[in-house]
């Protein structure tokens, strides 16, 4: 009977094809924000403004869009390299459809103005105690695959997946601790200088674990699927995760630079961030060193040109990040257009085209296919897709450095050179070209929905047979 036993392609599937889509609905919020900025016209009534929708456009891309990709992949890595179905999968169907109420809710609650305030934990207390109950699900059944496989050996980018899962899971259930008043209103259970400590401890792990250590998995395990070679360094690949998970946790104080919390505090958090910039760059190296032997597949693959670009913004993005976070960097960049646009490098540059790449990698199998309907289409998507990031990131560097030096310039007698709103209207041409760099992003999803759907047309859902443990890796 177990040789009959095939793997839970099922979820896979389902959290795949939702990736696609909520991709397109994170991406079209993003666009209608950044015309917001172009012209205020478009800041519709109370609901459709700018203040609403933005946390609605991060809570789209990192949760629905991100997250259903890390569902996905995680799912798939963990049976493939373990050699045994998912544990538990009555409870990995719950994670799906909870997973998709919380976005409907969050898709519902935002625009109303129901919100705790907090930056990237912003659903009000019911909505998060559903969060809880889908994550903790979540660590059972992948940490129950785990328990249960075929081989001794658990592969690097379980490892990187597990304590994704474990960290977002303590992070969310102690920023998250709030007081009630009613279904819709909670205020935070820490106080003052204190609360945004707690806060800027979630955010910036939100940052390194839920958009960082999951989508190494993704990497550690599809960057030589499609390229056919094994890891680069194996041992390296173990040195980052230990060397990742350890520095990260230290590093959210640099969001609070100049404000209420101590200093020394604040240079606790500088330097490990610092100190990051090691174990991201041995895992980057390891990433693009892993196609040693393989660099001409560039030409013809346009998924490992997604997953090999996707490393290349995140060594940019994670050379970057911690610069900014050198105080004296910082007295220029925070409040500005650089922040937004070191983000977008990390979200976009990286998250989005690694699990771009791990969909097209994913999604025709899901259905017995090698490939997709159009690699043509893939091709075309990458070129658009990557046009659309450099637009995107030039301008806001050279609008958030600028804003920076006009905000802190001053005349002969002590008084600022600029008013605000002069830098509000320097800065107005490069939003347009941010606008358009979105817009080239967003078109490039449709292009993906549309390839998917081709690929999906007419045909059966597949379920490979659980390979057994003696076979080729997974």
């Amino acid at each position: 009977m177990q040789s009959q036993a095939t793997y839970n392609y099922n979820v896979v599937r389902q959290f795949s094809i939702m990736t696609v889509v909520w991709g397109v609905v994170g991406m079209l919020v993003g666009v209608i924000v950044a015309a917001q900025l172009v012209w205020p016209e478009l800041n519709l009534g109370e609901w459709l403004h700018f203040g609403r929708l933005r946390p609605l456009h991060t809570n789209a891309v990192i949760f629905a869009f991100g997250g259903c990709a890390l569902f996905a992949t995680s799912y798939f890595v963990v049976q493939r390299t373990c050699h045994t179905p998912l544990f538990a999968p009555g409870l990995a169907t719950f994670t799906f459809w909870g997973w998709q109420l919380v976005i409907v809710l969050a898709a519902i609650s935002l625009p109303l103005g129901f919100t705790s305030g907090k930056e990237y934990a912003e659903l009000e207390w019911p909505i998060d105690i559903l969060i809880a109950v889908v994550w903790v699900s979540y660590a059972i059944v992948f940490f129950g695959t785990i328990a249960k496989r075929k081989t001794s050996h658990i592969y690097v980018a379980n490892w990187f997946f597990g304590g994704f899962i474990l960290t977002v899971a303590l992070l969310h259930i102690v920023n998250s601790a709030a007081l009630p008043v009613s279904l819709t209103k909670s205020y935070s259970a820490y106080a003052g200088v204190q609360d945004a400590m707690i806060q800027w401890w979630y955010g910036h792990n939100a940052v390194g674990f839920f958009l960082t250590a999951g989508f190494l998995g993704m990497m550690y395990y599809f960057v030589p699927k499609q390229a056919e070679r094994p890891v680069y360094s194996y041992r390296l690949s173990v040195v980052h995760f230990w060397a990742l998970i350890f520095t990260y946790m230290w590093a959210g104080p640099h969001h609070l630079h100049y404000t209420a919390l101590p200093d020394w505090t604040q240079s606790v958090g500088m330097i490990f961030s610092l100190i990051l910039l090691a174990p991201s760059w041995g895992g980057m190296i390891n990433g693009v060193m892993t196609l040693s032997g393989a660099w001409h597949k560039l030409r013809t693959d346009p998924i490992l040109k997604f997953l090999i670009t996707a490393l290349s913004f995140y060594g940019m993005s994670t050379f970057e990040g911690p610069m900014m976070s050198i105080k004296t960097v910082n007295a220029l960049s925070h409040y500005t257009d650089w922040t937004v646009g070191h983000v977008h490098s990390g979200a976009l540059g990286w998250v989005a085209m690694i699990s771009i790449g791990s969909m097209y990698y994913l999604i025709p199998r899901m259905y017995g296919k090698t490939q997709m309907y159009s690699v043509g289409l893939i091709n075309t998507h990458f070129w658009i897709a990557t046009i659309g990031i450099v637009l995107y990131i030039a301008s806001m560097w050279i609008a958030g450095v600028m804003q920076g030096l006009m905000w802190r310039a001053t005349n002969p007698d002590g008084t600022l050179t600029y008013s605000f709103v002069e830098s509000v209207k320097a800065s107005y041409p490069f939003w347009a070209i941010r606008l358009a760099g979105g817009v080239m992003f967003f078109t490039g999803m449709l292009i993906m929905f549309y390839n998917m759907v081709k690929t999906m047309a007419g045909e059966k859902a597949y379920e490979a047979p659980v390979v057994a443990p003696a076979a080729a890796h997974a």
